[in-house]
Order: structure tokens, then C-alpha cells, then sequence
């Protein structure tokens, strides 16, 4: 069961990831080159679809996996083993997404317009570097930090 799990998580992960990536390295040049924030709002409607589903997906197979390897939740964050660090650093990557997506979502995007269409690509980076990082961390699982 776990291997099936670990590959929906997966899946979601390369979604997500991979959309970001698009995101920052396509779209994002592309829309400040042209000062055209429509390229940017019809990317992120349409990515949104299959990204927050898989976003969603990642965070009930992490934590459902998370569990399987720990069932005590408290040792997620002792911080006493690889799997506990590792565990916390997943868990502080959703929060800090959690916390980028927010802010995007009731501040910047309201008010977004060409002017501030700079401050919104902080927020993107941002999320993409967090995305990256849960790749980077995910993989650590699996080859541990040595």
C-alpha cells in the first residue's frame, strides 16, 4: 500500500512542481517582458484545476505516509532522527506555502496590475523555490543526508 501512496504522491508532486517551474520560467518572463498580466491570470486558472488538486493529493499522501513512518506525531518534530528532520522540514515547506499562496491569493492578486505585477512575481518564485525544495527534501527520504 505504501509504494501506491508514494506514488500518487508523486504524481501530485510533479504536478505541482513541474507547473511552478513552467510558471517562473516561461510565463512569468513572459508576462513581464509584455507587461501583459493576462498571460500570467489565464495560466494560473487553468493550472489551478489540476495544481491545487494535486497540491491537496501531496499533503494527504505526505501526511498519511509521514504517519506510516511515525505513528507518533510528536516525534515528527523531536528533530532525534533523519526521518523526524525530514518530516518537520516537509511540514515548514506546506507552511510557508500555505503562507506565500495566502498572501497571493487576498493581497496580491486582487490588487494585481501591471505596477505590481513585480511584487506578485515574488510570490511565485518564492512558491516554485518552496516546490523545488519539497522535491529536494522528498528525495532525502530515500538517499538520507549523506
Amino acid at each position: 500500500m505504501f509504494n501506491y501512496i508514494l506514488i500518487l504522491h508523486l504524481l501530485g508532486a510533479t504536478v505541482w512542481t513541474g507547473g511552478h517551474l513552467i510558471l517562473v520560467s516561461v510565463i512569468l518572463p513572459k508576462a513581464m517582458s509584455s507587461a501583459d498580466i493576462e498571460v500570467l491570470l489565464q495560466f494560473e486558472r487553468a493550472f489551478e484545476k489540476v495544481g491545487m488538486p494535486a497540491l491537496g493529493v501531496q499533503i494527504v499522501t505526505g501526511l498519511w505516509m509521514a504517519y506510516q513512518l511515525l505513528p507518533n506525531v510528536k516525534s515528527w518534530f523531536a528533530f532525534d532522527n533523519d526521518l523526524s528532520i525530514l518530516v518537520s522540514l516537509k511540514l515548514l515547506l506546506l507552511l510557508l506555502t500555505t503562507m506565500v499562496a495566502l498572501h497571493a491569493r487576498f493581497y496580491r492578486i486582487p490588487k494585481l496590475s501591471v505596477h505590481t505585477l513585480q511584487a506578485f512575481s515574488v510570490n511565485i518564485i518564492l512558491v516554485t523555490l518552496f516546490s523545488v525544495g519539497f522535491v529536494i527534501v522528498g528525495t532525502l527520504f530515500r538517499t538520507g543526508f549523506g
